[in-house]
């Protein structure tokens, strides 16, 4: 706005020569300027009356269409009761593959003190010493005693002890409502699912954390809300792991070894049906770590993934399927056999004393070193690496569980001639059951890659192609032969066609060699050979049985094979699976747990 001024030169002038009073002008200009200041601010007011009156429409208008909203919504529950973030409790169900329950919440209570409350601090202690004999007596007294305000007695007490607590009578003793984990069938699956414990704790909740297995695998899976306390759905088959665990443990007793693991997968999937680790634990009662000593003397060891074996014969598959896949021999082709065999100043030597040579099918019936070496020398070391690397043994399994990294194989830095000789007949490379269950899987599925998983019902993709089908197929064929005439006959059960290969390796001594008298006795199967769907792999740690001549065998075709062959006639009805030429059975419900009678001869 451009102002007049209040005494224009030019009209003044005028003014003066017209004799008018100059003054009245600037009145009058004064009066103008004034009016227009007076427009504008009521202009400028005029706006803001409209803009507020606008903002305050929209405002109503937003409250009513949401209260609107509201009121024609269903009615719910808030998520959010507190400004604080409160302690997540709530934990999903872990099941097994048809949703049979393996983990769940119960909801219990904690027991605290208040020993500024108590009334009578030595009548509490002695009932508490009475109603929990782990509590110690005079460390309660002086717990009761001293200047503390708050203090834990019990984080997890049953209804029983709840009420006899509750019968002392005295104010200072106070219960807190709780969810603890509970594994409600005990031992079974111990070491899949590993065990859960209290993270932050209130005296009205507890955070609920996985401590190992695939508790603390899916730990935040299991805690999310997000979920919707959808359950993790596992690949195990509830009575199948529990036959499984029945077996090992009445074939670890007969054949007196001081540990057994057991493995059972299917060969298109991967997904484990069972898995068996013994000694094993009770999840609800879980073991503190064993900190000295031989880690597998603790019952928290997990032998399947976290066992390093040298696994001894049944490695021997490995370069005869990859020298059939090379063209390089054939079932029939006839090899050296003549024992000993020098490498350097190192002999490798036969059980028995074949002769002179060997069909590469008798090879593997017989289970010769001699004739696996020759065949390996025939690959070449670099090739024989690869092709053990393909199949994965030279990292840790990528199965769903925290201890999975801990059971990366023992492999030999440098791949000289010797080592590429006791590798391909199991020596110089350590691997777990796992690695071994795998690499079977991959010769039954037409040689393409499998890897173990726990998950159940996933996309599980195809893995690459590491053999040939055709060499494949003819390594399957081979493994047959071993069971129908070789040194796993008493793997046969009738109607399964069983086909595989035993192991049995020198354990070796923590300060270097190997002992004399102690194995690890391993047998890897396939079944049925015909249309493979299942591999089962059962390892016995130091196994030790009398033999029918009065001595001591621990060769794994007297005490591995047999407690498989017991596991098949078991598990294959529970999976549904017929025998060969047989309709598909149903899937039968477990029967009640009882001894297995495991032959002895």
């Amino acid at each position: 706005m451009i102002r007049t001024p209040l005494r224009p030169l030019a009209r003044i002038l005028r003014a003066r020569d017209q004799g008018a009073d100059p003054d009245a002008i600037e009145a009058e200009n004064r009066a103008l300027r004034s009016a227009e200041i007076q427009d504008e601010a009521r202009r400028r007011a005029d706006k803001r009356l409209w803009l507020m009156s606008g903002l305050f429409m929209l405002a109503f208008a937003t409250v009513g269409v949401r209260m609107g909203m509201v009121a024609s919504a269903a009615p719910s529950e808030p998520r959010i009761q507190a400004r604080s973030a409160p302690i997540i409790s709530q934990r999903a169900d872990i099941t097994d593959r048809e949703g049979r329950i393996l983990a769940t919440n119960l909801l219990t209570h904690s027991l605290y003190v208040h020993p500024h409350q108590l009334i009578d601090p030595d009548k509490a202690a002695r009932e508490l010493a009475r109603i929990f004999p782990d509590l110690n007596h005079d460390r309660l007294l002086k717990l009761f005693k001293s200047d503390r305000k708050f203090d834990w007695i019990k984080k997890k007490i049953s209804p029983e002890q709840m009420q006899a607590v509750h019968d002392i009578g005295d104010p200072g003793l106070l219960f807190g409502p709780r969810e603890m984990r509970l594994y409600p069938n005990g031992h079974l699956a111990s070491h899949i699912l590993g065990g859960a414990s209290f993270g932050v704790e209130g005296v009205s909740s507890a955070e609920v954390l996985g401590i190992a297995g695939v508790e603390k695998q899916f730990d935040a899976d299991l805690r999310d809300p997000a979920n919707e306390g959808a359950p993790l759905r596992l690949s195990i088959d509830l009575p199948v792991q529990s036959a499984m665990e029945d077996v090992l443990a009445s074939g670890m007793k007969v054949m007196r070894a001081k540990g057994a693991a057991g493995v059972l997968l299917e060969v298109r999937s991967g997904e484990i049906l069972a898995m068996a680790s013994l000694p094993d634990f009770d999840p609800n009662d879980r073991p503190r770590p064993q900190l000295k000593g031989d880690p597998s003397d603790s019952p928290l060891f997990n032998r399947v993934v976290q066992g390093q074996y040298e696994l001894g014969s049944t490695f021997k598959i490995f370069p005869v399927a990859q020298a059939m896949d090379l063209r390089l021999i054939n079932r029939n082709t006839w090899i050296n056999t003549h024992t000993p065999m020098k490498i350097g100043k190192y002999q490798i030597r036969d059980f028995h004393n074949y002769g002179e040579s060997l069909t590469v099918e008798d090879i593997i019936v017989k289970s010769s070193n001699v004739g696996t070496v020759r065949i390996a020398q025939m690959i070449g070391p670099d090739r024989q690496r690869d092709f053990l690397k393909s199949l994965g043994f030279f990292e840790p399994t990528r199965i769903e569980m925290v201890e999975a990294p801990t059971g990366k194989p023992l492999v030999p830095t440098r791949w000289p001639a010797v080592t590429a000789a006791t590798v391909s007949f199991g020596h110089g490379l350590a691997a777990s059951p796992l690695h071994l269950a795998a690499a079977y899987a991959t010769l039954a599925n037409d040689g393409r890659r499998v890897r173990p998983t726990l998950r159940h019902a996933q996309d599980h993709p195809q893995g690459e192609q590491v053999l040939s089908p055709q060499a494949a197929r003819q390594a399957l064929s081979l493994l047959r032969q071993v069971v129908v005439r070789g040194t796993a006959r008493q793997a046969e059960v009738a109607g399964y066609e069983v086909a595989g290969k035993t192991g049995t390796a020198d354990k070796p001594r923590p300060s270097g060699g190997y002992y004399d008298n102690k194995v690890v006795a391993t047998f890897a199967s396939v079944f049925p050979v015909s249309d493979p769907k299942y591999v089962l792999v059962v390892t016995l740690d130091e196994p030790s049985v009398q033999s029918g001549g009065g001595g001591e065998s621990r060769t794994a075709g007297m005490t591995a094979v047999p407690v498989a062959a017991e596991l098949v006639r078991r598990l294959a009805p529970l999976m549904g699976l017929a025998p060969v030429g047989e309709t598909t059975l149903p899937k039968i419900a477990p029967r009640p747990k009882a001894a297995v009678r495991l032959s002895q001869n």
